[in-house]
């Protein structure tokens, strides 16, 4: 579709349900009588026209930075309007953040490199050098994060790496320079015809990072001579291209969240060298500050590295289970958990005071006391190659955030190990109908597979969730199996049993969930980032045996 057909098609169905006098003042009025349908229509209908103008404004931004590069000095397009750097002269004129620019400014860099590589006339774009990205380069404090925080905010995380000089001969002209197009080229195709909005954009390209280059450092003990480093570049560069690809068909009917999650996902796994450097680089910033505001409030900035992060997670988690996880609790525990969900004190006071009790007993407290029955810990989940080794990256349970095999191995040699035989979809075995709820091993097993609550579009991990019966116990003489069971957190679990709403399975195919009355079933896929490390996607896992530590 043309894009301004596309535009005009929106702004049609926007005039219909307003009416061709609205003026803004009126909206709120106007928006309140429509019916439910009507209002999410109207919703699907205003994103896609802001999705429409983003494209817009996102090419814009690169072309503004091409324009306003260092070279250009005073004369650049930002410069001579008297702003320091492009992101500056974009927050102007935009009335965004600057994190909003420097995005921006990233995507749009990606989109006009991708055109020069497809043969875009660069004097009619202006679109300069493609790896430049129009910042002034002052440091992460400039792109309005805090030191050391570059590579979460995507700096340099746009640009596709130098180009590869090739050759090709035009019409009625001699051999002239070729450029490959860049690995990320498809992003850029689906962000422009609207398969993916920006913000899907920016998580796949950001999470994904740039593909690591044996040119760049020069011949290597893996690769020898030049040649060799160029074939292995090139072969990097297929390998994140076809995980970008795969992420793009996956988008539709995923959250931009796990899109992110995935890509550090798949990008640790294609590159497991590169995930024990961006470890110890997160290990690195780690830090605790506290300061006074002009009130004389005390704060606090923690910046966590990965298992530190962890580790406070399932603090947290074990402490509130009452208010963020099951209802169903063990009978010495009940009172307790009666006690917390009463509470008048909000989650972030509990997380406040708990914190505080910690520091307070230190080595010495007593589990029970600080933490009620369970004690917290991080189950770590790896795979197992089919020599007996571990896996390059495993991840934590809870979340499915990424870990390299050397910490995987540290927690191993302090905790020891729980095999888990599954599929490579994450299938574990069948215990039957002996009993009634599922047993702790089993809930081990669903969260392996599940990753957390698989209701469309939840992110609660799999310590928040509840194991639901497929099959109801009486009604239906169900079976306590894995295969008829599945995680879904208190709400969504609520949601089903007193709403109409019902989930179904066939042998081990795709959960899929049913809303009351008329309705197509929505298919309930597992946690993208698991289907990788199960081996269930290719590339970039082989086929490992997987099991839990």
């Amino acid at each position: 579709m043309a894009f301004f057909t596309e535009v005009d098609a929106e702004v049609a169905v926007l005039r219909g349900l307003l009416g061709e006098d609205t003026d803004a003042a009126s909206l709120p009025g106007r928006v309140l009588r429509l019916s439910d349908t009507d209002l999410a229509v109207l919703v699907q209908a205003a994103g896609a026209l802001r999705r429409c103008a983003e494209r817009v404004e996102i090419v814009g931004a690169g072309v503004v930075a091409s324009r306003s590069t260092r070279d250009a000095g005073h004369s650049g397009l930002a410069q001579s309007r008297g702003h320091r750097s492009a992101a500056s002269f974009l927050q102007e004129i935009t009335g965004g953040t600057r994190s909003d620019a420097h995005r921006q400014i990233r995507q749009g860099t990606s989109l006009l490199e991708e055109a020069a590589a497809g043969g875009s006339p660069a004097d009619d774009t202006n679109a300069g050098h493609p790896g430049d990205d129009g910042h002034d380069h002052g440091g992460p404090e400039d792109h309005g994060c805090p030191a050391g925080d570059a590579e979460q905010h995507g700096e340099g995380a746009g640009s596709g790496g130098t180009p590869d000089p090739g050759t090709h001969r035009g019409p009625g002209q001699g051999e002239t320079p070729a450029i490959t197009p860049p690995w990320h080229a498809p992003l850029g195709a689906a962000l422009l015809s609207g398969d993916l909005s920006a913000a899907q954009h920016d998580a796949i390209l950001r999470g994904l990072g740039e593909p690591p280059t044996a040119t760049a450092t020069g011949p290597t003990l893996d690769h020898p001579d030049d040649a060799a480093a160029a074939v292995a570049d090139a072969e990097a560069r297929e390998a994140w291209r076809a995980a970008a690809e795969q992420l793009i068909a996956e988008a539709a009917r995923r959250t931009v969240e796990e899109l992110a999650s995935t890509a550090r996902t798949i990008r640790d796994r294609l590159d497991p060298e590169g995930a024990e450097r961006r470890f110890q680089e997160r290990y690195q910033r780690r830090s605790f500050r506290t300061w006074r505001d002009r009130d004389g409030i005390a704060h606090a900035s923690w910046v966590f590295d990965d298992e530190g992060a962890a580790f406070l997670e399932a603090i947290l988690a074990a402490a509130l289970r009452p208010r963020l996880g099951p209802r169903f609790v063990d009978e010495t525990e009940k009172t307790r958990a009666e006690d917390l969900v009463r509470d008048p004190r909000s989650n972030d006071q509990l997380a406040y005071d708990l914190l505080l009790d910690i520091l307070r007993t230190g080595i010495l407290a007593d589990p029970k006391t600080v933490f009620g029955t369970r004690q917290p810990g991080i189950r770590l989940v790896t795979v197992l190659t089919p020599d007996g080794t571990l896996a390059p990256t495993g991840h934590t349970e809870d979340g499915l955030h990424p870990l390299p095999a050397t910490v995987i191995s540290r927690r191993i040699c302090d905790t020891g190990v729980i095999p888990v035989t599954v599929d490579s979809c994450g299938n574990p075995l069948d215990l039957g109908r002996e009993r009634r709820l599922f047993t702790p091993a089993q809930r081990l097993t669903l969260a392996l597979r599940d990753g957390g609550c698989r209701w469309h579009g939840c992110d609660r991990p799999a310590s928040h969730c509840e194991a639901h019966h497929c099959d109801e116990w009486h009604a239906d003489q169900g079976r306590t199996d894995i295969d008829r069971g599945i995680l879904l957190c208190r709400f969504h679990h609520m949601q089903l049993h007193h709403n109409g709403w019902r989930i179904t399975r066939t042998g081990k195919d795709d959960f899929h969930l049913h809303p009351p009355g008329p309705g197509e079933p929505i298919p309930l896929p597992p946690r993208l980032s698991l289907r990788y490390a199960w081996g269930d996607i290719d590339p970039p896992p082989p086929r490992f045996h997987p099991a839990a530590a």
